[in-house]
């Protein structure tokens, strides 16, 4: 319990201030919950991000010039468009029939003659551009440093010139939904320029004498021209001196403090309507800051953080050389070097990503969070739905930050909207809606890219299933309601898509893929049958996929009380679904035909058919040994470094399979400076953000796993399923005592764990306002427990 107490401590002086020009905030004991710099960031990938899920701003820390680079979560290129291809109806009973009879690399070249969408790609996010602070005159610094408080969400930067102790704090205001930036001089004063940058279509202007106002269009992408406006501004209120404004700048000169109020919006207001007035929006907002002083701005923003950041804490042991360092330096050094702490961070960094870029009202978070410097960025940085979307909110439950995953749910019901569109005018199915393996800004559904990329119908079932397991963990009757209908219409466009398999009757999907592999299929009926390709009928993620999409509408539809015709019919469909098959190899099969040992990728970054591993429970050591003995060997064919995003989920899969001393490894490689840059974004490279929500999920799941079923007859009082918890399942050698705090498990649970020298020395378990059961297990002992609402529950592991 020592360990635990020490947890706690490190939050137990929240309210301490310190007098003068900016309150101390949260003090810690130590700096654990702190990236630190020595020195401004030169690149991107250096700077620290601030978010409040609209909002993004990065700071670079800059001495005689600041850099502070904007993003606003609505503004990606092009307008509302419809990317249904008008061939793609008459051409699909031909890509069906020859896909059924082998002729595989002839399906694959006609979907991408007639079947993919228009256009072939979607729309990127894009930048709004760099706020920048310009020194006058301007000389060399001393005792520089920049931070990153996770606790507080603020970004700091001090340093001195001369005498002069130059102090800036920035943060993303939720509450006030602006970023706040504020610069204090301690004896001397502040003059400074203040200037917009930006890439886009814009012009910049002064307005009042005292705000800086940025104005621009979106820009064209693939034929699709730009249809929203988009303003910024930045309003200044100076303490001593005086503001004013030429040549579309502003000038502070002679003052000891000034605070600059930033927003920005642009005219969408849905994926079909981008009438919106970006001027009023952005004036509203600064006005309604007006008159608050910067200290009440700044303890706002950090109470709405806190009230969720504050949930869970995490104690994964000390190296006290490591921590002295900054945080580029023990990136760099963390190969060869045990320092638990670090892991520790990223845990918490990755949840304060994602409070940063998914707050109920914004957008979800995309391939780079909500952060993002380029028009044309990186894969688009989309909503790629095959797997990196799904993998930003894997730890948005587990972390107990559950309100993150609203965006998504807004997105998917716009995706029911457009993707029934695609189904019935690209498909022929009248019921539900489907989308592929991307969509943007503006709901796109359609397959893009290429076909060996895009023919892959089941992202819209996969995002339903997300939405099902933020269930499971919250027990949130209210979001089932909202998120049932969309899991419905899913399931529906399934029940009538799907196509009969000759050798054993099976119901499988065609055309589709296992993203993004391809396979060596031996020729079938002249060259056209044979050959690397990545098309196929029924791959195993599909399937797998599909069978808990059908779970969870059944037993959603029981526990709302609704649709038992629907529900029946969900169930004989599921029934006649392909099952899992081990391979010649010992695998795992990605496909319905055992293709792996040809595969021309052996150790290809996608694990797609391992889904029922994780994030599934369908294979578990418990309950499906051989199946999970088939995972273990795909697994170690594949090989452990990829991509980063594809080391976090074979990080997430050991851990499911308790091989803690293999996660760990995996987790130090993911960690290493190839795969996390100095700021801690993950490296694909470049960066994308899925990386470091899947390493955070996996670290969560290391210390409590919830995926295991109860019998039907112990099922939550809801009528949901119930689930066994484990405690410390993956736990590895190099964490040996430790604890955390407010984990979440599925039936609603709150977790505390503490441990000391590998063994659990306390749980304690607390119930959601509903109550529930569960069964808790470590080691080989296990204790059924049902618990009051909001009762509570503590154990030793005896």
């Amino acid at each position: 319990m020592i360990t635990m107490s020490s947890s706690v401590r490190r939050f137990s002086f929240a309210l301490v201030l310190v007098a003068g020009l900016f309150p101390a905030g949260i003090a810690h004991a130590a700096e654990e919950l702190k990236l630190w710099y020595q020195r401004p960031a030169t690149q991107w990938v250096e700077a620290l991000p601030v978010g409040n899920g609209r909002l993004g701003g990065m700071v670079f820390g800059g001495i005689a010039q600041e850099r502070i680079q904007i993003n606003e979560d609505t503004l990606w290129a092009g307008g509302p468009y419809n990317p249904v291809n008008p061939e793609a109806k008459a051409a699909l009973p031909e890509i069906r029939r020859l896909l059924a009879e082998g002729q595989t690399q002839a399906a694959q070249a006609l979907v991408g003659q007639k079947f993919l969408a228009i256009p072939r790609t979607q729309m990127p996010y894009q930048t709004v551009g760099d706020l920048m602070i310009t020194l006058a005159g301007g000389a060399a610094a001393t005792n520089y440093r920049r931070e990153l408080d996770l606790d507080t969400a603020v970004a700091r930067t001090e340093f001195r010139i001369g005498n002069v102790r130059h102090v800036r704090e920035v943060f993303a205001s939720v509450p006030d939904q602006a970023i706040i930036v504020r610069l204090g001089a301690t004896g001397g004063t502040l003059d400074f320029t203040l200037s917009f940058l930006s890439p886009q279509r814009s012009t910049f202007r002064t307005e009042g004498g005292n705000t800086l106002v940025l104005s621009g269009q979106n820009g064209d992408s693939a034929g699709i021209k730009g249809a929203l406006r988009f303003e910024c501004r930045a309003e200044v209120s100076a303490t001593g001196g005086q503001v004013t404004a030429s040549d579309n700048q502003l000038h502070v000169s002679g003052a000891s403090s000034v605070t600059i109020a930033l927003t920005a919006a642009t005219s969408y207001r849905r994926y079909d309507d981008v009438s919106g007035d970006p001027t009023a929006l952005t004036q509203q907002t600064l006005a309604a800051l007006r008159g608050k002083s910067y200290d009440d701005l700044r303890s706002r923003a950090v109470a709405e953080h806190q009230r969720l950041f504050r949930r869970v804490a995490l104690d994964l042991g000390h190296n006290a050389a490591a921590e002295k360092l900054p945080t580029d330096e023990r990136v760099l050094q963390s190969p060869a070097t045990e320092d638990p702490g670090l892991a520790e961070l990223y845990f918490q960094y990755g949840r304060y990503l994602l409070l940063g870029s998914s707050r109920p009202g914004s957008q979800p978070a995309n391939l780079q969070g909500i952060w993002n410097d380029s028009l044309n960025p990186p894969w688009g940085s989309k909503y790629t739905i095959n797997i990196n979307t799904e993998m930003n909110y894997w730890p948005a439950a587990s972390t107990n930050l559950a309100e993150t995953a609203e965006p998504l749910l807004a997105m998917v019901r716009d995706l029911s909207e457009t993707g029934a569109r695609l189904a019935r005018e690209q498909y022929g199915v009248t019921r539900g809606w489907v989308t592929h393996h991307n969509t943007d800004l503006w709901r796109a559904t359609g397959p893009i890219d290429g076909a060996q990329y895009g023919t892959w119908p089941t992202g819209g079932a996969w995002l339903s299933v997300q939405l099902w397991q933020n269930y499971l963990y919250t027990g949130d009757r209210a979001w089932l309601e909202r998120a049932y209908p969309l899991m419905k219409g899913a399931a529906e466009f399934f029940l009538e898509s799907l196509v009969e398999e000759k050798s054993h009757g099976w119901l499988v999907t065609s055309p589709s893929l296992s993203p993004e592999n391809a396979h060596h299929r031996p020729a079938a009926g002249g060259p056209a049958g044979g050959g690397n390709v990545a098309l196929a009928a029924g791959p195993t993620m599909d399937i797998a996929i599909l069978r808990d999409l059908f779970d969870a509408c059944i037993a959603a539809a029981r526990i709302l009380g609704v649709d038992p015709t629907f529900a029946a019919e969900v169930r004989t469909t599921r029934d006649r679904l392909p099952p899992y098959q081990i391979g010649q190899q010992g695998q795992l099969q990605e496909w319905l035909e055992d293709w792996d040992a040809g595969a021309p990728e052996q150790q290809h970054r996608h694990v797609s058919h391992l889904y029922g591993a994780y994030p599934s429970n369908q294979i578990t050591l418990r309950d499906t040994p051989q199946l999970a003995e088939a995972v273990k060997k795909t697994l170690e064919t594949r090989g452990d470094i990829s991509t980063g995003w594809a080391i976090a989920w074979r990080l997430n899969l050991w851990t499911r399979l308790h091989e803690p001393e293999r996660a760990y490894k995996i987790l130090h490689a993911l960690l290493s400076p190839t795969r996390t840059y100095a700021n801690l974004f993950d490296a694909h490279p470049p960066f994308q953000i899925d990386g470091n929500f899947g390493g955070t999920a996996a670290i969560a799941e290391m210390l409590v796993q919830s995926h295991l079923p109860l019998a039907p007859e112990r099922a939550e009082p809801s009528g949901a399923p119930a689930f066994e918890i484990e405690l410390l399942p993956s736990l590895p050698q190099a964490w040996p005592t430790g604890s955390v705090t407010g984990l979440r498990a599925r039936g609603g649970f709150e977790v505390d764990v503490a441990w000391r020298d590998g063994r659990l020395a306390s749980a304690t378990l607390r119930a959601p306002a509903s109550g529930g059961v569960t069964r808790l297990h470590y080691g080989n002992t296990t204790r059924d427990v049902t618990l009051p609402p909001g009762g509570s529950f503590t154990w030793d592991g005896r």
